[in-house]
C-alpha cells in the first residue's frame, strides 16, 4: 500500500479540518459490521468543499499517470468513489464505468454500469479501503469482464493487516492519498488527540476486533 508522505500530510490534515474523519476513543463508533471503532471516516464529505475535492482530484490524476500509463477506463467503486471516479476520469478525459456492490435484481442486471470491454486497461478508483474485501470484488467484476486491472487508488486506508493480505492474495496494487498512520500523526501533530491516546489507536489497528476489551 504504496503513499506518498507530503501528500498523506496533506489530505489528512483536510479531512481532519473538515471533519470527514473523527477519532474518538471514550466513545467508539460502530461500523456496519459492528465492529467497533475509535475512528470513522466518511470521505464523501470532501465533494463539499471544492479547494479539497480538486486536490484529491489532481493527486488521483497524477498518481494514475505516473504509476499506471494511460489506462483505457476509470472505474469507480460504488457508492462512494462514483463522484471520486467522475472527476478523475473527467481530469484524464478517459471514459468512466462504475461498479455495483452486486448485480441489480432487475433490467439488465448489470454489475458494471456504462461501457466496457474486454482487453481494456481500467484503473479502480476508491474513497476508502477497510478490508478491501468490498473493493476487491470490484475489481473481480471487472476481471470476469475480461478487463485488465492496474490497479486501485483511494483516498484513504485504515492500513489493517488483513486488507494488505487481501490486495497481496489478489495481486491488486493499492496507493493511497491518505493512511492510518499518516492520519494518527496528523491529530496528534494539530492536537486533534492527545499522544496519550496513540497506543489505543496502534492497538486498535493491530487488533481491531479485541480492542473494544483492551482500551
Amino acid at each position: 500500500m504504496k503513499v506518498n508522505a507530503e501528500i498523506a500530510q496533506n489530505v489528512s490534515e483536510y479531512l481532519l479540518q473538515i471533519k470527514a474523519i473523527k477519532l474518538n476513543i471514550v466513545n467508539p463508533f460502530t461500523w456496519a459490521s459492528g465492529l467497533k471503532s475509535p475512528i470513522y471516516c466518511d470521505n464523501r464529505v470532501t465533494l463539499s468543499y471544492p479547494k479539497i475535492r480538486n486536490y484529491i482530484r489532481a493527486q488521483f490524476a497524477q498518481i494514475i499517470s505516473e504509476e499506471f500509463g494511460m489506462p483505457n477506463v476509470i472505474a469507480g467503486v460504488a457508492t462512494g468513489a462514483i463522484a471520486q471516479g467522475v472527476l478523475v476520469a473527467q481530469e484524464l478525459g478517459l471514459p468512466f464505468v462504475y461498479i455495483r456492490a452486486a448485480q441489480k435484481a432487475h433490467g439488465l442486471s448489470n454489475q458494471i454500469e456504462g461501457v466496457v470491454e474486454s482487453g481494456q486497461s481500467v484503473v479502480v478508483i476508491e474513497d476508502l479501503v477497510s478490508t478491501g474485501k468490498s473493493s476487491l470484488a470490484a475489481v473481480d467484476a471487472l476481471k470476469e469482464a475480461g478487463c485488465n486491472v492496474l490497479g486501485m487508488v483511494a483516498i484513504f486506508t485504515y492500513e489493517l493487516e488483513i486488507a494488505k493480505e487481501n490486495f497481496e492474495k489478489a495481486e491488486c496494487k493499492l496507493i493511497t492519498l491518505a493512511n492510518y498512520g499518516s492520519l494518527i500523526k496528523k491529530a496528534v501533530d494539530s492536537n486533534y488527540i492527545s499522544s496519550s491516546d496513540i497506543q489505543s489507536l496502534i492497538k486498535w489497528r493491530k487488533n481491531p476486533n479485541a480492542w473494544a476489551t483492551q482500551k
